[in-house]
């Protein structure tokens, strides 16, 4: 048991975890760099100590300042947030080496899941349904790659196992683009992830990108808290998200979720997760497993009635779930829109002062955002300053309180990609539902070429 909880992160997230930390009567102590230094959301926790220069590496990533920052202020366990050391095994064994609790996996859960490789024969000895292509790592020898790719059938993919955020990955058209694509493929994989092994898939042509949200303690108990959709992305970075996926039969559903309950029995994992898939033609295709909290979780919270952060942080104090899969209903459906500090046309970064800040508010809208009028938006960071989430009974409702929230929002002083989400709301595909991964770029190069 813990009542200190240090949140190693920035931003929404950590406000966010803050809130949730305070609803269950545990102090909060945050960290923040010199970029982040006067954040008004600072004040709100019970501690909060600089940790180092503006740059990530020396603040936010460094894992021995903030270890120390963690045992200085009294805390007993870390809270990760998304991003940053969320997802770094190293970061949670040392955690647990110095005595202290890491809210979220195992190092080793970490780890198997983080390798792609690991992960899908964790998952196929699971029952989860996979992508068609083998279970291990691709080898050097040409013949025995050209064998694998011809069984497989083209296209297909090339992934890096250590991958991850849309890098490291080349589809393959025809046999005589293969090995320049492995060759190209495992270059990057090792400069960018220290990793140089890769695997292959079948590249599904339109799939829809699809989540199964999951939370499981330590004592064997697991629920799965139902869908979400998160096909609107650019550049594999997501746009828009949507909870349940709209326009997939709910028996489905429910056998591949049971799935996804069984294989974090079958991995040892404990805490909040997502299992990230590709659908098409009415199968799922498994492809990660996020192991930490998510950006969208909000949508999930707004169908389910449940706050996951705070049962995240029960499970990490070693409680049991007081909740069991009967307990899970799906009510009406929530949206969310990412807004970002950015030109929405080019989409180039716009840090600067927010001199308006005026959010919408009403029946059904939840914001989340450390944002205030005179906040200085710094430019080390990723460019999200606030979700806008909207719920109603159903998804036509749950869009046009989007539609009204987002014509509400007033920001001044910085540009956002307030209009991108407008005009995607207006968007005939989008509207009818079940749009596939590529959509939104496909929608995007439309634009340009009118413009």
């Amino acid at each position: 048991m813990f009542d200190t909880v240090l949140i190693a992160n920035r931003g929404e997230i950590a406000l966010r975890i803050q809130r949730a930390c305070h609803h269950l009567g545990l102090k909060s102590v945050m960290i923040y760099s010199q970029g982040d230094a006067g954040a008004d959301y600072l004040k709100l926790a019970d501690k909060a100590l600089c940790i180092g220069p503006a740059a990530p590496g020396q603040s936010y990533l460094n894992q021995s300042a903030i270890l120390y920052a963690a045992k200085a202020a009294g805390a007993q366990a870390i809270h990760p947030g998304y991003g940053f050391l969320s997802e770094n095994a190293s970061f949670s064994q040392a955690v647990a080496d110095a005595g202290l609790t890491f809210i979220g996996p195992t190092a080793d859960c970490i780890r198997r899941m983080g390798d792609k490789v690991a992960a899908k024969q964790a998952m196929r000895e699971a029952g989860v349904p996979c992508v068609p292509g083998p279970e291990g790592s691709l080898p050097e020898d040409r013949d025995t790659l050209q064998r694998v790719a011809d069984a497989i059938g083209y296209p297909v993919i090339i992934k890096a196992a250590g991958g991850g955020g849309g890098r490291g990955m080349r589809v393959v058209h025809a046999a005589d683009e293969l090995m320049q694509a492995v060759s190209v493929t495992r270059e990057e994989a090792r400069r960018a992830f220290g990793n140089p092994e890769l695997y292959m898939e079948k590249f599904l042509g339109h799939p829809r990108h699809v989540e199964i949200q999951v939370l499981c303690d330590r004592h064997g108990n697991g629920v799965w808290l139902g869908s979400r959709d998160c096909s609107l992305q650019r550049r594999h970075q997501k746009v828009l998200e949507e909870a349940p996926a709209p326009g997939i039969d709910a028996a489905l559903l429910e056998r591949v979720g049971q799935r996804c309950v069984d294989a974090c029995r079958h991995i040892g994992y404990h805490g909040v997760g997502t299992f990230e898939f590709l659908y098409e033609d009415g199968e799922f295709y498994f492809i990660e497993m996020n192991t930490r909290l998510q950006v969208e979780h909000p949508v999930t919270e707004m169908t389910t009635g449940l706050d996951i952060v705070e049962q995240q942080l029960r499970v990490a104090r070693g409680e049991p779930l007081s909740i069991r899969q009967g307990d899970i209903v799906t009510v009406g459906h929530s949206l969310e829109c990412r807004i970002n500090a950015e030109n929405p046309e080019s989409f180039v970064p716009t840090p600067g002062t927010v001199y308006r800040w005026d959010v919408p508010g009403g029946i059904g809208v939840r914001i989340d955002s450390h944002v205030t009028s005179g906040y200085k938006v710094p430019p080390y960071y990723d460019s999200m300053i606030a979700k806008v989430i909207t719920h109603g009974a159903t998804r036509e409702q749950a869009m046009a309180r989007m539609r009204t929230a987002l014509a509400q929002f007033r920001v001044e002083g910085i540009s956002t990609n307030l209009p991108l989400h407008q005009q995607i709301l207006e968007d005939a595909a989008f509207k009818r539902g079940a749009v596939d991964i590529h959509h939104l770029e496909r929608w995007l190069k439309e634009r340009q070429a009118r413009s």
